[in-house]
């Protein structure tokens, strides 16, 4: 079939709140035809299957995959599931898009890899916040030289994950990912390993402060402060539940500039010199770099503000089915989910905890 008119049956399995997003892009793509949706609860998953026009609606992923057949999937369910639901998909013969992280280990996902090759399927974590508006524009300006050669990179993320009413702070009924290796903190890490990692050469050492604020015994941990050293370029990976107010900051430093973004709010500053003169003040800074941005992408500003944290998403999805289409390789490759769980499982291990 030409792969401009390719249509691959697509099914998803967990109908939580990221499955909405997802959804909404299958439910609109001309590359995918919505053929089933699984959810463990009934009303769940008729809702989301009359919602997004979806042919069938399962409370048993087995009986979806014999009967729907679909070509992908996309498993949206808590981390602890996914080995056994990956490798159930691809088995059925099926490509799989899975939400981080792939695996709670990274034997664990080597196993899965390594089942996708013998399957001849595509197996691809979701590393959404990476093709956001922001985060594509700061690789632009290390590209392009804008900042000359990348020596620090910070990612920071801050949420209330103690919060009473919150999903992981119910003692009563425990969230299931306080089970995983980091606990709770491993859902988030992914994220910011991947987004640290684009801006960085291999890692050789890894130093990891993991902590409690706490002791409810309901947590692992609630605090990580990381430190990554890649040749010349240092890498610090923070997440506190303490601060405020919500926060998610990516910053890239190089030898000319640097260039910083909040990915809960729509803003890049970039700070470098323009014209062979340097910038003299804060004011003329945050000029400067709207004025960078607005010469490489025209209505950067206005197309910014009508998204979401999650408009990174829809970008990944589309380039994902592009590529299966076309039988290339996908915008988040082997090397890619690779490095994120080595240096997860690094950041883990107490041989390098400070």
């Amino acid at each position: 079939m030409n792969a401009t008119t390719t249509v691959l049956r697509a099914a998803t399995i967990g109908a939580g709140k990221i499955s909405e997003e997802h959804l909404r892009f299958l439910s609109a793509s001309p590359r995918a035809r919505l053929v089933g949706v699984c959810d463990i609860s009934p009303a769940v998953a008729d809702f989301a299957a009359r919602k997004f026009n979806a042919q069938a609606a399962y409370t048993d992923y087995a009986r979806m995959l014999a009967d729907a057949r679909p070509d992908i999937v996309h498993i949206l369910t808590p981390a602890a599931t996914h080995p056994r639901l990956v490798s159930d998909c691809l088995n059925a013969g099926a490509h799989v898009i899975v939400e981080k992280p792939v695996a709670p280990t990274h034997g664990q996902f080597m196993e899965l890899w390594n089942l996708a090759q013998s399957k001849d399927r595509r197996l691809v974590e979701d590393h959404n916040y990476r093709f956001n508006a922001p985060v594509l524009t700061i690789e632009k300006l290390v590209n392009d030289g804008t900042l000359g050669e990348v020596r620090e990179v910070e990612v920071r993320m801050s949420l209330p994950l103690r919060a009473p009413g919150g999903r992981y702070a119910d003692t009563s009924l425990p969230h299931s990912s306080h089970a995983l290796p980091a606990g709770v903190l491993h859902e988030f890490v992914t994220h910011l390993c991947y987004l640290a990692l684009r801006f960085m050469p291999a890692v050789e050492r890894v130093a990891a402060r993991w902590s409690n604020q706490d002791s409810d015994g309901l947590f692992k941990f609630d605090d990580l402060d990381a430190m990554i050293f890649a040749g010349a370029v240092h890498g610090r990976i923070r997440f506190s539940s303490a601060g405020g107010p919500d926060c998610f900051v990516l910053t890239v430093r190089g030898t000319r500039g640097w260039a910083s973004t909040d990915l809960f709010q729509p803003y890049v500053r970039v700070v470098a010199p323009r014209g062979g003169r340097r910038s003299s003040g804060p004011i003329h800074l945050i000029a400067e770099g709207w004025e960078m941005l607005g010469a490489g992408f025209n209505g950067f500003r206005n197309r910014v503000m009508q998204r979401t944290a999650y408009e990174g998403l829809r970008t990944f999805l589309e380039r994902t089915y592009d590529a299966l289409c076309r039988g290339d390789e996908p915008p988040v490759s082997f090397a890619d989910m690779d490095r994120v769980s080595r240096l997860i499982d690094a950041m883990v291990d107490e041989a390098n905890r400070i």
